[in-house]
């Protein structure tokens, strides 16, 4: 069941920054991306719009229960850095790695929150458009010991989360 969310929150992602973000911003130069979008008249970028998703898909009446986020090794948003388990950081660690066995793949495990146990998949989340490392790399908030991110880098990780039934 992961994978498959995977596949499709993978697919949504790279469309949205590829032909919606790369085409209207840096292409056609129509619009703008930018993290107060609203206050901006502007896109959303593409975390923003991924993390958009996922509170809609939290709030939402669903017949099968589970979760994702956006994390990162190497957050812009700071608020993001405090919300990582010793799960989320094992596996962003494994899936970002290019000498793990994980890189380019999936970090599995399992974890406990609030007395619920979840499986948790990390799936590798690359750059796949220029709006993506250009961004990243651009950045106020970037810390100097940040990677410069080009092309296919593994920028984070695609976190899912399905609770296990007892």
């Amino acid at each position: 069941v992961a994978e498959a969310l995977y596949t499709v929150l993978k697919s949504n992602r790279k469309v949205y920054a590829s032909k919606i973000v790369n085409r209207l911003v840096k292409e056609e130069k129509v619009i703008k991306a930018h993290e107060e979008w609203q206050e901006n008249q502007a896109l959303l970028l593409p975390a923003q719009f991924f993390r958009e998703g996922a509170e809609e898909v939290d709030g939402a009446e669903k017949p099968f229960e589970f979760s994702y986020s956006l994390q990162s090794t190497w957050p812009l948003n700071y608020e993001n850095a405090k919300k990582k388990t010793p799960a989320v950081e094992e596996g962003l660690k494994a899936v970002s790695d290019p000498d793990s066995e994980f890189y380019a793949k999936k970090w599995t495990g399992e974890e406990e929150i609030a007395g619920q146990k979840y499986f948790v998949g990390i799936y590798p989340d690359r750059a796949v458009a220029p709006a993506c490392w250009e961004c990243h790399n651009n950045h106020e908030n970037r810390k100097p010991e940040y990677p410069e991110f080009k092309k296919g880098d593994v920028m984070g990780g695609i976190v899912i989360r399905i609770p296990k039934a007892d």
